[in-house]
């Protein structure tokens, strides 16, 4: 249940808020889905444009349980309040807008707590779920706010989940959680996505649990010069076959291991069929579903222009090399400092980091057998009058207005053009460089850290006596399955060795792009550069980090080691190497003396081989 703008059909606004443009970019979601005086009511208000304002809940008896002035997000901006212990009778959601008067000043909803548990919803024959709502602007703007409540934490905070189905389960986080009624995140729903997984499984939970259609492609990683072409298109109204996705034939570069099918579970109910699809998902999909070409209708999702009002938190960032991110929150700029926009990713090995916005995690380059990466939204999925769903083509979401954000923009940009176009994004006032450099080391120290974790799972699966890993051949090193696939870093390494880049570069870049920079009184752009370089010494030097070494003990580095050790990076990503090792130990030093494993020395020649890939930081090709 939710109420979207003026509607009268599930809550009725007081006075005559629905006639405010406004109000009628309101969408109201409370939490569970039938609400009762046996479970925690949460209320959360969406809109589409900012202002101040407090959202309070009343209790049938009149008084205030709860309020809050607290607005997040942007855009959607959202406030957010609950109430553990709901009495039974009429509750009133009200958000008071500050410095407005008449009617547009109150937006309220009504919402009936029933004083026992209501029955729990059915499944519908023949889906994996029943579909009673449509994705709009509404639906979309509280899927986003969903997103970035899942995920939120303080800026300096680098939040990191072994599983996803870890912050799925945080009823702190999650205020979908027994959206149902069903017990239905207490039956042991697992989730430990991929990458590419990861924003699928999230669309589908949101969608499971609001009752909105759903569906995936089956599509080719691409090769021999062309991009990811979908061929399937799998529904929950439909899933036990996947319809054809146009008249073309299957393509080349398909993805193996595709299921044929989705059988709905004739037991269980609504949660068991949700958790059986969810890993019949995670086989469906892979990395070549986000870089689908920009101007493809046939594909999950589309490219959006680069502005702050469109890259909204469950925008995913599918980058050329196979890796997706999606974005949670956006920071913008304030007190001089930069604005920032955080994303959330899934490793191999299952860990959930979130981590910001730059050049060393976003990466951007354009070739035809890549395909399109960069910033995309899920394609939106409409039901005909005759039941039937399917997608907006590119054409209908341009036009639409719930959406109207399809753009090739990103095609057209040069890869330095793309990231000085995010860095006016992110912050359209000139940057204290001082600063600006700060925060690019911070966010190299952040990569750094999830290393140490990546690197410390495989010293643990060293540990396990499972055996040696199995080394890959070629450019299968970046993207293969089983142990290799989960504990060796070569994606992880290549993009450190870009952040590397980034972070040394920093002074240069300045100078490239001084017009985007406060440049103080009396200074020239020479001298701000030379203090630039002197701090950046200074701040590689100070700032320090430990790792647990192959006997278990902590060895301390700084994050100027790793600068200068960038080229034992170039072959640091064999989980068959000691730890020492991969951290760039040099031989007969202290710290190499616990080192008791090193990887054969066939697999040590194709990692010299292929070292050429990452020192010339150049990803090979069909990787």
């Amino acid at each position: 249940m939710f109420f979207s703008g003026g509607s009268q059909a599930q809550g009725q606004a007081q006075g005559q808020a629905g006639t405010c443009q406004d109000a009628n970019e309101i969408a109201v979601l409370p939490a569970p889905i039938a609400p009762w005086k046996g479970a925690p009511l949460h209320v959360l208000f969406t809109a589409e444009k900012p202002f101040d304002g407090e959202l309070s809940l009343v209790a049938p008896d009149g008084s205030v349980a709860v309020k809050s002035r607290e607005r997040n997000g942007g855009p959607p901006y959202f406030w957010f309040v609950e109430v553990a212990s709901p009495a039974a009778g009429t509750w009133h959601a009200t958000l008071t807008r500050a410095g407005v008067s008449g009617d547009c000043a109150t937006i309220t909803r009504d919402i009936a707590v029933r004083e026992t548990p209501p029955p729990p919803p059915h499944a519908t024959p023949g889906s994996v779920w029943p579909v009673h709502s449509t994705w709009n602007r509404a639906t979309e703007n509280l899927y986003s706010a969903w997103i970035e409540k899942l995920f939120d934490a303080p800026l300096n905070v680098e939040p990191s989940w072994t599983a996803l189905h870890e912050v799925i389960r945080d009823r702190s986080r999650n205020f979908l959680f027994d959206y149902l009624g069903l017990g239905e995140d207490q039956t042991g729903l697992i989730m430990r996505p991929d990458c590419a997984d990861q924003p699928y499984f999230l669309r589908a939970y949101f969608a499971f649990k609001i009752g909105l259609p759903f569906a995936f492609s089956r599509c080719s990683r691409g090769g021999a010069g062309k991009p990811p072409k979908c061929y399937a298109w799998v529904n929950i109204l439909n899933p036990s076959a996947g319809q054809p996705a146009s008249s073309a034939a299957q393509p080349e570069g398909l993805a193996s291991a595709q299921p044929q099918g989705f059988v709905i579970p004739q037991t269980g109910g609504l949660a068991a069929s949700f958790n059986r699809y969810i890993p019949f998902l995670g086989d469906g999909v892979q990395s070549g579903n986000g870089r689908t070409a920009a101007t493809d209708d046939n594909t999950d999702f589309y490219p959006v222009p680069l502005r702050e009002d469109t890259l909204r938190p469950g925008t995913i960032y599918a980058d050329p090399y196979g890796h997706v991110l999606m974005l949670v929150r956006r920071v913008p700029q304030a007190g001089g400092t930069a604005g920032v926009f955080l994303a959330v990713d899934a490793e191999p090995d299952g860990t959930v980091t979130r981590k910001r916005f730059w050049r060393g995690n976003f990466l951007f380059v354009h070739d035809p057998s890549l395909g399109s990466p960069g910033f995309k939204r899920f394609r939106p999925i409409v039901r005909e009058a005759n039941g039937s769903v399917r997608r907006l083509t590119n054409a209908e979401i341009a036009k639409d207005p719930d959406y109207g954000d399809f753009s090739t923009e990103q095609s057209q940009l040069a890869t330095e053009d793309f990231y000085d176009r995010m860095d006016d994004v992110m912050s359209p006032q000139p940057l204290d460089p001082m600063r600006a450099m700060k925060e690019a080391i911070t966010a190299l120290e952040e990569q750094v850290q999830a290393r140490v974790t990546a690197v410390e799972n495989g010293r643990k699966f060293q540990n396990s006596g499972r055996g040696e890993a199995t080394m890959p051949d070629g450019a299968s090193i970046f993207a293969t399955n089983g142990a290799w696939e989960d504990f060796a870093t070569p994606a992880r390494d290549f993009r450190l060795l870009i952040a590397i880049d980034v972070v040394r570069g920093y002074p240069d870049h300045f100078a490239r792009r001084s017009d985007r920079y406060v440049i103080p009184r009396g200074k020239s752009v020479a001298d701000v550069k030379a203090e630039l370089q002197s701090v950046l010494a200074s701040e590689l030097s100070s700032r320090k980090f430990s790792y647990p070494r192959s006997d278990g003990s902590s060895w301390n580095l700084t994050l100027k080691d790793v600068v200068d050790r960038a080229p034992a990076f170039e072959m640091g990503y064999n989980l068959n190497d000691c730890v020492e090792l991969r951290w760039g130990a040099s031989e007969q030093s202290d710290e190499v003396s616990t080192c008791k494993r090193h990887a054969p020395s066939a697999q040590r020649a194709k990692m010299t081989e292929y070292r050429t890939w990452f020192h010339e930081r150049h990803w090979p090709a069909h990787a």
